[in-house]
C-alpha cells in the first residue's frame, strides 16, 4: 500500500506591529519594541495557536519577535530555540528612514526594496548573497532538525519572504506578491520535490475579538 511520506510543516510568523516611532520606516536590525497594538496582536494570535502542537520552535532573537512570541510562548509552556541568523535583512544607510523619504534622499522608489535588495544597489546594506546564505544555513537546520515534524518559526518580513524564495525556488524581488501582514500566519508543507503553500498571511488579529471568538 502506498504511503504519501509525512511533510515538514512550517508554520512562518511575522512579529506584531512595532513601535509608532517606526511606522513606514525601514528599520531592519533597529531593536524596535512593539507598539501597543502590537501587543494586542501578539495576544490574539497565542490565543489562536495556543491550543496546537509544535515539535520545535524557533525566533529571532531581536525584540519585537521575543514580544510577539513571549504570549504564545506562555500559553503553550514551552521555549522557543533562539537562531540569531533569523534576526531581519540589514537596509543599510535606508535603515531609520521612512518609506516615503527614500526617493527624495537616494533618487530611487522604495516600493522597490526587493529589486534593490537582490541588486545590492543598497549602499552599506546586507549583500544579497549573505543574507540568502544566512536564511538559507537558518533553513537547512530547521528543516533538518524537524524533518516530518510541525515547526513553528518566529520572524521577520523580509526573512519569510527570504524562505518563500528559497522554498519556492524563485528570486527574492519576485516575493513582493506575498504580502506578510504584522503578526500574520504562513504555513508550508514540504516533502522531497515538493513544496505547498497552505495557508499565507492569515492574520488573527484581524478575525479574533479579544475573547479569542470570531
Amino acid at each position: 500500500m502506498f504511503r504519501r511520506e509525512k511533510p515538514t510543516r512550517l508554520h512562518l510568523v511575522r512579529h506584531g506591529e512595532v513601535d509608532e516611532a517606526y511606522h513606514e520606516v525601514f528599520g531592519g536590525q533597529i531593536d524596535m519594541e512593539l507598539s501597543p497594538n502590537g501587543h494586542e496582536q501578539a495576544k490574539r494570535l497565542a490565543k489562536f495557536l495556543g491550543d496546537r502542537h509544535f515539535d520545535r520552535i524557533y525566533r529571532s532573537p531581536m525584540a519585537r519577535v521575543r514580544q510577539t512570541a513571549k504570549p504564545l510562548l506562555d500559553a503553550l509552556g514551552r521555549e522557543a530555540e533562539v537562531i540569531d541568523d533569523l534576526r531581519e535583512v540589514d537596509f543599510g544607510v535606508w535603515t531609520g528612514y521612512k518609506w516615503h523619504e527614500i526617493q527624495e534622499k537616494f533618487g530611487v522608489d522604495a516600493e522597490d526594496w526587493l529589486v534593490h535588495l537582490e541588486n545590492d544597489d543598497v549602499a552599506e546594506a546586507e549583500s544579497m548573497d549573505g543574507y540568502r546564505s544566512r536564511i538559507r544555513g537558518s533553513l537547512e537546520r530547521v528543516m533538518e532538525e524537524g524533518a516530518g515534524q510541525d515547526l513553528l518559526v518566529l520572524c521577520h518580513g523580509g526573512v519569510i519572504r527570504m524562505l518563500l524564495s528559497l522554498l519556492l525556488d524563485e528570486s527574492f524581488s519576485k516575493m513582493d506578491r506575498y504580502e506578510v501582514d504584522f503578526a500574520s500566519l504562513t504555513v508550508i508543507e514540504h516533502r522531497p520535490n515538493r513544496v505547498e503553500i497552505k495557508l499565507h498571511n492569515f492574520a488573527p488579529w484581524l478575525w479574533l475579538g479579544s475573547n479569542g471568538e470570531v
